[in-house]
């Protein structure tokens, strides 16, 4: 039996051992949120490397003041309760370093301050971000289950309480205590950043890092929605801003269970991406606005001439279901709500979900009680993916079902990227890998 002294020593030595297989810097890279709120921009800044269990510290303050603007899915607690009691201390952390982050509309929200949550800086985040793929550098004293060099994903959820009934039901997607990685700790925008080992995902190998990076969010988010849905093999789905990160996953994911996913988006390089990663059609709404027909998703439309008469939106959705409608709607472009339910035609039983999340005090969805009960329409929400859903993703991605959907870019180009993804511009992803620039 090793003597005590033993024992200590060799866990000495495997945590040098841990600590000296990477030179670990003192600061590292980081895109920076400045001026939040609408005139917000992204600056490339130095920031200091944290270490494992040690968060910010928060000036008290009551917790009314932290109170969402209006009902919103979750609670918040003070930040000092969700930093110094309910999340793990040092030994329980990962140290990552990131090689790629994904880009989401929500980083969007979240600088802007538009959704109806308390805002970044009142968690005292200057770097939002929840897509990271990278290598863990450093283990905590009481992980187990990780190691220095394994590949490692931090999601939209930094950590949960597992202590409720919605964790204990693989539901932990909705857990009241839930931290929002780039909102309440701080996200993947950093190329350095804790976190809890218990709610980091692995990711296998076959799996690169840009493709890695955004099922964190992206597909882990549309496996969730489409799970939800219920929805069947040879089914009709359709997907409003399809064409963009999070709806471009959702086409691969329903191709991959056998539904039949249907874009609507504008331009060509959304039609092209989305027939590529398996969509059977694809929509172009800014050509049947212009027609004077529907009114679509976008507030700055292209100007793509229309082919000659052709029929509106839902119109040609119903065409292409069979003559009745599609069997669900997925919506990810918010704008696209108060188009959502026409899309389901004629079809009885179907399903709207609702994804994107508009900013606050917008109201997009409404319907006569009537057309629910005749038509037995569901209209329903989904919130992120759960650890179950991105272990889901990723295995389809390392089958080769879910593609890599990004364009590369380099940290001088972080500010340029965030402000395009802001305008509607990117088609697929924008992945920024922390060692370009």
């Amino acid at each position: 039996m090793a003597t005590q002294t033993q024992t200590q020593s060799q866990a000495q030595a495997i945590d040098m051992g841990k600590d000296t297989q990477f030179d670990i810097p003192k600061t590292c890279k980081a895109g920076v949120v400045v001026n939040e709120g609408p005139d917000f921009h992204v600056e490339v800044q130095d920031v200091a490397v944290p270490e494992p269990g040690i968060f910010p510290s928060f000036p008290p303050r009551p917790a009314s003041s932290l109170a969402p603007k209006r009902r919103f899915a979750l609670s918040f607690p003070s930040p000092l309760s969700a930093f110094h009691t309910n999340l793990p201390s040092g030994p329980n952390d990962l140290l990552i370093r990131l090689r790629a982050t994904g880009l989401c509309m929500s980083d969007i929200h979240y600088m802007l301050n538009d959704w109806a949550v308390p805002s970044m800086s009142s968690f005292s985040v200057q770097c939002p971000g929840h897509e990271g793929a990278g290598i863990v550098v450093k283990v905590g004293a009481n992980v187990q289950g990780w190691k220095v060099g394994d590949r490692a994903g931090v999601k939209p959820i930094w950590d949960v309480c597992y202590n409720c009934e919605l964790c204990w039901e693989g539901r932990e997607n909705y857990c009241s205590k839930a931290v929002l990685t780039g909102l309440m700790s701080t996200g993947t925008y950093q190329q350095y950043i804790t976190s809890p080992a218990r709610y980091t995902s692995p990711i296998p190998e076959g799996v690169n890092d840009y493709v890695a990076g955004p099922i964190m969010c992206s597909a882990s988010t549309m496996h969730r929605a489409l799970i939800d849905s219920r929805l069947k093999a040879s089914q009709f789905v359709v997907f409003p801003g399809g064409g963009g990160g999070v709806g471009i996953q959702g086409v691969q994911l329903a191709k991959a269970m056998g539904m039949r996913p249907i874009v609507i988006d504008s331009g060509d390089a959304k039609r092209k991406l989305s027939l590529e990663m398996g969509a059977e059609e694809f929509v172009d709404f800014v050509a049947k606005r212009q027609e004077g027909m529907f009114d679509g998703m976008s507030t700055k439309p292209k100007l793509i001439p229309p082919p000659s008469k052709t029929p509106d939106t839902a119109t040609e959705i119903k065409r292409i279901c069979n003559g009745i409608g599609a069997h669900g709607v997925i919506v990810t472009a918010y704008q696209a709500y108060k188009d959502a339910i026409s899309l389901i035609g004629d079809r009885v039983g179907g399903v709207i979900v609702c994804v994107g999340l508009p900013p606050k005090d917008h109201v997009n969805l409404g319907a006569d009680p009537s057309h629910f009960a005749f038509k037995n329409l569901h209209i329903m929400g989904s919130l992120v993916g759960t650890m179950g859903d991105t272990a889901a993703s990723l295995e389809y991605a390392r089958r080769g079902l879910l593609k890599q959907i990004c364009e590369v870019r380099g940290l001088s180009r972080f500010e340029e990227s965030v402000q395009q993804l802001r305008r509607g511009e990117v088609p697929g992803r924008i992945v920024i890998d922390f060692d370009m620039e």
